[in-house]
This record gives structure tokens, sequence and C-alpha cells, in this order.
């Protein structure tokens, strides 16, 4: 399974617990999804380039370390003002919204790697 499909499984879980007004643990994330330990990060990535391309809340910030109760360490963007952004992430509408196909998850990890490269 691709790393695109697993962010279409993730993105399932990410947006009940949004309107559940939930955060989900990594393990738990992995768990529901049949993910093998060690990949939550690296799938998360193509949830986050997702919603910053489209400009919508950051859905990946539900997704916290069971240990520290927040994203971890390697989570991409600002996590100053963290408790906001999980409540804008509560408020937002998702389910009008639609779920992405993988191949929307792979195409926007490829114009963040992009971006990424013209900015470096």
């Amino acid at each position: 399974m691709s790393n695109g499909e697993r962010a279409l499984q993730f993105w399932s879980v990410l947006v009940f617990a949004a309107r559940e007004q939930k955060l989900v643990t990594y393990k738990m994330l992995e768990q529901m999804t049949g993910m093998v330990r060690q990949g939550a990060g690296d799938v998360l990535f193509y949830v986050y380039c997702y919603c910053k391309r489209h400009k919508l809340p950051l859905l990946n910030y539900l997704a916290i370390s069971q240990e520290k109760g927040v994203p971890g360490d390697t989570c991409p963007g600002n996590l100053d003002d963290l408790p906001a952004q999980q409540a804008r992430v509560f408020v937002f509408d998702w389910l009008a919204h639609g779920a992405p196909s993988a191949d929307d998850f792979e195409a926007a990890k490829r114009a963040e790697k992009s971006a990424a490269t013209a900015t470096s």
C-alpha cells in the first residue's frame, strides 16, 4: 500500500476524530489502520501537505505522541499556538470538504517538496 493510500486511511480516522473533538495518538492511528510501527510520521506528512496546499486547517495536528501529548518532533509547521490550531481543526466542516484521493495526497507532497527545493 502506498503512502498516499495510507494517508487516505489516516484522513478518515482524523476527520472522525475532528468531528468528535478528540486527539488521536500515533499508536491509535497505527492500530486502526493496521500500519506497522514507525511510519505514522511519514504518512501524516502527506496529510499536512494536502491541508497546506488547499489552505485547510492542519488535520495532522490531531495526531499526537502518547508520551508527550503533542505532535512529534518531526511534525512540520509552527506548533506555537497548537491548542488554537487544533480548535480550528475541530470546527471545520470536513464532511462538506469531502475526502481527497490517494493521488491528491501524492500530488500535494510532490508540490511541497518542489516548493521546498525552490526556496533552498
